[in-house]
Order: C-alpha cells, then structure tokens, then sequence
C-alpha cells in the first residue's frame, strides 16, 4: 500500500503562485508510484482572488483540499489548522511562491524513510534574493534567540520541512495558544535533521513579510521560549539602583568642600535616563504579562469560513 504525504501550503495573497505549486508537485509525485499524495492549502484570510484560484483547482484535481480563514489569523496558525486536518503519514510544510524548492521534496521523504522522524530546512546561501538589512536583522534575530532559550535555531531556518505523523499529533496536543513553530519543532525533540538549500527567487508576486511583522515575529519567538529578558531586567534595575547609590557619597562630599553639585541639566539627564530604563523595564514584564491575558481568554486560534475537507473525506 502507498504511502501518503500531505504537502501543506499556507498563504496569503499567493494567487498568482497557487496554480504553479500544485503543478510542481505533481511533476514531482508523477513518477513515485510508492506514494500517494494531497495538497492542502490553508488560506490566511487572502484579500485577493487566492481562494477562488484554490477553488478551481479543487474542480480539476480530487487530491487538492482548502481551508479558508475568516481573516488572517497568522501563518503558524494556519499552519495548525493543517496539521489538524492533514491525513498522511508524513506532512510537508512550504511556502507557496517556490522559493521552497520543490525539488527538493524526495530528499526529505528519502531522509524520512532512513528512520528520521523530523527533517527541516535551513538557508545555504542567506544573501540571495535578500537586502542586506534583512540579512542582518535575521542574523540578529537568531544570534539573540540562541543566546536567550535553551531552543537553537540554525540562522535561516524555515518552514520547508517534513514531519511523520506522530510528531504532527504532539505539536497539535501542545496547549501553545499562539504557537511558534519554528521553535517548537526543535523544543519537542524527536530524531531530527537539518539539511541545507538554496532558496529560489519568488515565483510571482511580493513578500507579506514586512519589517514590522518580521520584529512582531522575533519578539513573539523570544518571549515563548525563555523568560531570560525577566532576569536581564531584573539585573538592570540591580545595577542602575547600586548605580544610583554611588551617587549620595558624591553629593555629600561636594558639599562639604563647597563645590556646586551639578544643576538642573544633570538632573534632567538622568531623571530621562533612568525614566527610560524604567519603561523598558515595564514594557519587558507587559509582553509576558499580556501573552497570559490573551491565553486566559480562550477564544479560538483562528475561524474556518470554508472548506471542502469534508466533502471529499
């Protein structure tokens, strides 16, 4: 009996790459009578025509499923909302626009077959088809990540990766309400293996991630896996309240001998100081503090307004 992989495709704005994908991993599974195989595209609340190009695709092929979002909800989430529908025995996670190479899919089922249980992706060449203020800042990001939890991340990691199903039904059983799988995926365990690639040039279209998203991303990363920037702010108060100690002796001594203690400038100097520190303090234990309000309410990880899963189960 065949064996059957699901390829699962979040995206968001991808009309023009929908059609592409699903014919590149058909040319890929066209020769592998050992496997069977379904494509199953999550949409993120899409603001173009991307649905209805899925739909069609539906129409032609008995393999292709969608799930479609009421709104964007986030690509880990949509990523969820696969992992909980998908039915193969292995599941493949890529982006949409082809700079996942396609190719690239047998490697991973043949690493797969070799007994590894999680096989990912990472960049080769981090440069190509990127500016050089986002290669830094994606230095940045894992340079930090690495050094603050005890979950490490290779610099240019990605979603491109293949996971047998008992790893799929762990990640969907953690109680994470807003998860982050890049960094789950390595936090679980199991037999893994990291294999490099070199990313294509998108297929058609421009990226969602803007630099805004991509800094919600780090932060959201960093506060789920460790509580070290607590402790760093905990030190920070330690050292600027010494700090501040230091600075009575200084005063008391200057008016014994009669200098003139620094005026109003100094003052206001420090006062913005330490005012900041402050706000960066309160602004450290808000994030935290706030991924609790959120979790406590309970509300849905994200809304389905469509889907055809049902129809062809």
């Amino acid at each position: 009996m065949a064996k059957k992989i699901s390829i699962l495709l979040p995206v968001f704005n991808e009309a023009k790459n929908v059609s592409a994908i699903t014919h590149a991993v058909q040319n890929i599974f066209s020769n592998q009578p050992d496997y069977d195989f379904e494509i199953l595209f999550v949409d993120d609340g899409s603001n173009d025509n991307t649905l209805e190009e899925i739909i069609l695709l539906t129409n032609q092929f008995p393999n292709i499923f969608y799930i479609s979002f009421s709104r964007n909800f986030g690509k880990d989430n949509a990523l969820l909302a696969g992992f909980r529908h998908c039915k193969g025995d292995a599941v493949i996670t890529m982006d949409a626009d082809l700079q996942h190479p396609p190719e690239i899919i047998l490697q991973l089922i043949q690493h797969w077959e070799n007994g590894y249980e999680i096989v990912y992706c990472y960049r080769e060449n981090k440069n190509i088809h990127r500016g050089p203020i986002s290669v830094f800042f994606s230095y940045l990001f894992y340079k930090i990540m690495n050094q603050l939890s005890d979950v490490k991340l290779e610099n240019g990691i990605s979603d491109f990766r293949l996971m047998n199903s008992k790893v799929i039904n762990t990640l969907v059983n953690l109680p994470e309400d807003h998860p982050f799988f890049r960094g789950l995926v390595k936090w679980i365990g199991y037999k893994q293996l990291g294999i490099p690639y070199t990313p294509n040039s998108r297929n058609a279209g421009d990226s969602s991630y803007k630099m805004k998203t991509l800094l919600k991303l780090a932060t959201h990363g960093i506060t789920s896996f460790s509580t070290k920037p607590l402790n760093i702010a905990i030190y920070l108060g330690f050292f600027f309240s010494i700090l501040s100690v230091l600075y009575i002796p200084y005063a008391i001594i200057s008016k014994l001998m009669g200098y003139a203690v620094s005026g109003w400038a100094s003052v206001i100097v420090t006062i913005a100081f330490f005012g900041g520190i402050n706000l960066m303090i309160l602004g450290v234990v808000g994030v935290y503090l706030g991924k609790t309000f959120m979790q406590g309410k309970h509300r849905p990880q994200y809304i389905i307004s469509e889907t055809n899963m049902q129809s062809k189960l």
